[in-house]
């Protein structure tokens, strides 16, 4: 059996507000193996996204075992955190939270740069290429489609060879056929790399082309996850 590369242990999430705690996540297990692509569906509100943001370090767990590419994230801090996602972690979000006084380039660069690559624009040209915007090097956000500005996300996500890659809502902002290409992209950039895929999405069309799917709701995994044969 593959290793896992994630693995939560009766996860919980509670955050205070003025009306009391609010149990957001409510006692996770999930393990994830190198090299997999799962979707995690649920309802709006259903805590798929901050179940992503658990895993990724950008949130810390009330209680519970978090660990991720063999670290134990529930003992590091927030430098020990940034690093270990600087090293092991890319994340696709629904908004492409692009540099809008950057170009393309220096926007897949920048995290580069700050993990003090010398070749990080080198680096960045090749992945921009990778995902097909090799003639859109020197343009700004605001001159590139929604469908662009996702691919440079992307390409910025990949920029690191991480060995896990998040996609939150990834679509979201898109139409159908900027979707379907960016959906394309991803899972034949999963398939190149080898890295471990983690969908997050309220839409199970796209969930289904993983290999296996949980679903969350009111903060709780479902017990039984779907096995596809011969998943995309």
């Amino acid at each position: 059996m593959a290793k896992n590369i994630v693995e939560l242990k009766d996860v919980h999430l509670s955050l205070q507000s003025r009306a009391g705690s609010v149990h957001i996540l409510r006692g996770i297990n999930l393990t994830i193996r190198h090299g997999e692509a799962i979707g995690i569906v649920g309802p709006s509100g259903s805590g798929k996204s901050t179940l992503l943001m658990i895993m990724t370090g950008l949130e810390q767990a009330s209680s519970g075992g978090v660990r991720v590419a063999d670290l134990d994230f529930t003992a590091l801090d927030e430098d020990g955190l940034a690093r270990a996602r600087g090293e092991n972690i890319g994340i696709v979000f629904q908004s492409f939270h692009l540099v809008p006084t950057m170009t393309a380039l220096e926007n897949v660069a920048l995290p580069l740069e700050f993990s003090g690559r010398a070749d990080a624009r080198e680096r960045a040209a090749e992945v921009l290429a990778t995902v097909g915007l090799s003639h859109r090097l020197d343009h700004f956000p605001a001159q590139l489609s929604g469908g662009e500005q996702q691919r440079v996300a992307i390409a910025r996500a990949l920029a690191p060879n991480p060995k896990l890659l998040f996609a939150d809502e990834p679509t979201g902002n898109l139409d159908a056929r900027n979707g379907e290409q960016i959906m394309d992209l991803l899972f034949n950039l999963h398939k190149t790399y080898g890295a471990t895929l983690v969908l997050v999405t309220h839409d199970k069309r796209l969930a289904e082309r993983c290999e296996r799917i949980v679903n969350i709701e009111d903060g709780r995994l479902d017990r039984a996850a779907l096995e596809l044969e011969g998943a995309a």
